[in-house]
């Protein structure tokens, strides 16, 4: 029953391409993943914790991270939807963070940062908005409404929002889900942005699962 599959890699080759940019023999492939994981975990967790030193309750802000890498070199680009610490400390940060990855990996590294128009058309973001609210106790009917709200305001043709787990601590688990507009999973034609997040509450673990219907090539 329900065949189910990643969105964004159903259509890779499509309306989708890679993250990260970069060929390998393949009995190196498996560490070279493992390290761009290794990267992409460390940036979080260092943003992660400047957040904490600062106490703001903001959120990351970042949509997602593409990764190329070449032989005596690996450039980061960092797509950021708020102007958030990374530019706040305008290239002090930057260089910060490139000295620690350069020292946790033993290799060149570069990092550029581009800022995107409409980060509420980014599902990784809208994840995050929507987990602040439940931590912050905010139901999560209304969260997922002002989530769909934000997102309609920067032109998709749909979206779909799902949260699983004990949502408002209730004893047994349960799926909740809102759809806005179309959201055609079977189209490979439609660009479909996808991401799951998960967010620890003190009831427990929640998933949330956003789908984003961006345009029909």
């Amino acid at each position: 029953m329900g065949q189910k599959i990643n969105p964004l890699g159903f259509r890779l080759g499509t309306t989708q391409s890679h993250h990260s940019f970069w060929f390998a023999k393949p009995k190196d492939f498996s560490m070279g993943l493992q390290e761009d994981e290794k990267i992409r975990n460390f940036i979080k967790n260092y943003v992660k914790e400047k957040k904490k030193k600062r106490i703001s309750s903001g959120f990351e802000g970042i949509a997602y991270m593409g990764i190329q890498k070449r032989i005596d070199l690996i450039q980061v680009i960092i797509y950021i939807g708020f102007p958030n610490l990374l530019i706040e400390g305008r290239t002090r940060g930057v260089e910060e963070l490139q000295m620690n990855i350069q020292k946790e990996f033993n290799q060149r590294l570069n990092i550029a940062i581009t800022r995107i128009e409409k980060p509420y058309g980014q599902p990784n973001i809208l994840a995050e908005y929507i987990a602040l609210q439940l931590k912050n106790r905010v139901s999560f009917r209304k969260a997922m409404k002002k989530a769909i709200e934000l997102t309609e305001q920067t032109g998709t043709k749909g979206i779909q929002v799902q949260i699983a787990g004990r949502i408002d601590g209730k004893e047994i688990a349960r799926v909740e889900w809102i759809r806005e507009g179309r959201v055609p999973l079977q189209t490979i034609r439609a660009k479909i942005d996808h991401c799951s997040h998960t967010i620890r509450t003190i009831y427990g673990v929640l998933g949330i699962k956003i789908w984003i219907f961006v345009n029909q090539e």
